[in-house]
């Protein structure tokens, strides 16, 4: 962080080479969900259940300039270990840059060791109000994969969903991340 005139420079403008991301973490799971399901009239719709609970979390760092994205999915938890290691591959993604990072004020977010390793590797925390998902671009992202990829098709593994959902957000271009996430005009932060 730039010095400023009463210490550190908490404002963006005018700081060079700095990038603006949002960070969030959602849940894919084995069973796929529901939002809406065919059959013949008369006759019951089949819903296959497998009874498995297999689950993964996928961490997503979107660029709200650029539309770049930056997905981890190799976590089956979502804590402070797994978060570190998304932070590490979120430096490693932007290097040489000054990174500011909004997100949520989750534990593994808030927690001593990861406000520590954040400093080590020059990425400024900025903590979204309390219960205001949709300040979060990435919810969107989430939203998008979950309603248009994932829900109403059963899928064989955990694995197989999770690569799905990764696929799709890699598939498309920067501005249609930009314009799915909601920061591609009118976006409530000016970048």
């Amino acid at each position: 962080m730039a010095p400023g005139k009463g210490g550190l420079q908490r404002g963006l403008r005018g700081r060079e080479r700095t990038v603006v991301l949002f960070t969030d973490a959602t849940i894919v799971r084995e069973t796929p969900p529901i939002r809406a399901c065919w059959s013949r009239i008369g006759e019951p719709a089949e819903v296959p259940i497998t009874g498995n609970r297999a689950k993964r979390v996928v961490y997503g760092t979107l660029n709200v300039s650029s539309g770049a994205l930056c997905l981890d999915h190799t976590s089956e938890n979502w804590n402070q270990s797994t978060f570190q290691a998304h932070l590490r591959r979120v430096r490693s993604q932007w290097r040489g840059w000054g990174i500011v990072l909004f997100l949520d004020r989750g534990s593994p977010h808030r927690s001593r060791a990861t406000r520590a390793l954040a400093k080590r590797l020059g990425i400024e925390f900025r903590f979204l109000p309390t219960a205001c998902p949709e300040l979060n671009p990435v919810e969107a992202l989430w939203r998008y994969v979950k309603n248009q990829i994932l829900a109403n098709e059963p899928t064989p593994d955990v694995k197989t969903a999770v690569q799905r959902a990764c696929d799709a957000l890699a598939a498309m271009t920067k501005s249609q991340r930009r314009q799915t996430a909601g920061t591609l005009e009118d976006f409530w932060l000016a970048t």
